[in-house]
């Protein structure tokens, strides 16, 4: 019996794949052991009546054996071993298919061919060895940011499969296919990083009709490509390509590189300057500085640097000893004879 289960089995995977090949074996067994149990058992076998006969089918196959109901001759005891065996055959059949569609799962998500089923998360659009892994390593700091990593299909495996917050998808990124299985339209931010400015703004015409309301971020070599990124989307937010680091931070806080360009930009509303603390300074801490600034100058203290260093937003009890230099944002440097009031 044995024997034939095997030649019957080899011929049904040909035949029946996927699920169906255990299901089938299942029938086949449970069909032609009753049939040999009725047989076999003397009449009126309690184990043969159709009522019971599946019960016993059940946990003698599942290995499990109540004893409640079993057979009584010695061939029942051999069509009970079939039982057995074939439910055996059954469960590793079954176990099989499972272990392969979990792993064929695996595999699809790790090819990122799989619509992905993320919401309030951050979209990468682009993948660059080593720049793309600091970007992201930066995004994922914040705990229970998930990551929707998006690459061409030169990318062939998540680059990334050891981190649990990112995930994957593969394909055109200006097609409408990657936006959804990326879910574009339900991300809070889209940061855009492409190969080179003009595919950066293909990228950008493609998020903004999957959601027009995204965070978009997007970084280019050029930034006078600034203004044909915002005629595609007018809040976009541009940074440049060689600082990765404002990427992600305008991804966390937006709005943050709007605050920087301000801080950087020569004659703009905030400029940031720096002076050394002259004799007669009348503040001996950090926050006694912070609060005249702001009282008597409108200015923002940032930063001190003494000789054990920089020390950016220290605790306001910190000294700040003469010759110490204070770095500070203001509308215009400050006059250093009006921080002691001689002038």
């Amino acid at each position: 019996m044995p024997f034939t289960l095997q030649r019957l089995l080899r011929l049904a995977r040909l035949r029946l794949p996927g699920w169906r090949l255990p299901l089938a074996v299942a029938v086949l067994v449970f069909l032609t052991s009753w049939g040999a149990m009725a047989l076999v058992e003397p009449a009126g076998s309690e184990v043969v009546a159709p009522a019971t006969y599946w019960w016993y089918f059940v946990v003698t196959a599942a290995t499990v054996g109540y004893g409640d109901f079993f057979p009584v001759s010695f061939g029942g005891h051999v069509v009970g071993t079939y039982v057995i065996v074939g439910g055996i055959v059954t469960l590793t059949l079954l176990f099989t298919e499972l272990a392969t569609a979990l792993q064929t799962a695996r595999g699809k998500r790790l090819r990122g061919v799989v619509a992905l089923d993320l919401r309030d998360h951050v979209v990468v659009l682009g993948y660059t060895p080593g720049r793309t892994e600091r970007i992201v390593a930066e995004l994922t700091v914040e705990p229970g940011t998930e990551v929707a990593l998006c690459a061409w299909d030169d990318v062939a495996v998540n680059p990334m499969p050891e981190l649990s917050a990112v995930s994957f998808v593969r394909g055109d990124l200006t097609h409408a296919d990657v936006m959804r299985r990326a879910g574009v339209d339900r991300a809070r931010t889209a940061v855009v990083d492409g190969r080179d400015d003009n595919e950066t703004l293909a990228i950008a015409v493609a998020v903004d009709h999957a959601n027009p309301r995204v965070h978009m971020v997007a970084a280019v070599r050029d930034l006078g490509r600034r203004d044909s990124l915002r005629y595609v989307n007018a809040d976009v937010q541009v940074v440049q390509w060689h600082m990765p680091f404002l990427l992600s931070e305008e991804a966390a806080d937006p709005g943050l590189t709007q605050v920087y360009n301000e801080l950087m930009t020569a004659g703009g509303h905030g400029n940031t300057y720096s002076v050394r603390v002259p004799r007669g300074l009348p503040y001996a801490t950090f926050g006694e500085c912070q609060t005249a600034f702001g009282r008597d100058h409108g200015a923002t203290v940032l930063a001190v640097r003494t000789d054990d260093g920089l020390q950016v937003s220290p605790r306001w009890d910190t000294p700040v000893p003469e010759g110490a230099t204070l770095y500070y944002v203001a509308g215009e440097r400050l006059d250093p004879a009006l921080l002691t009031g001689r002038r």
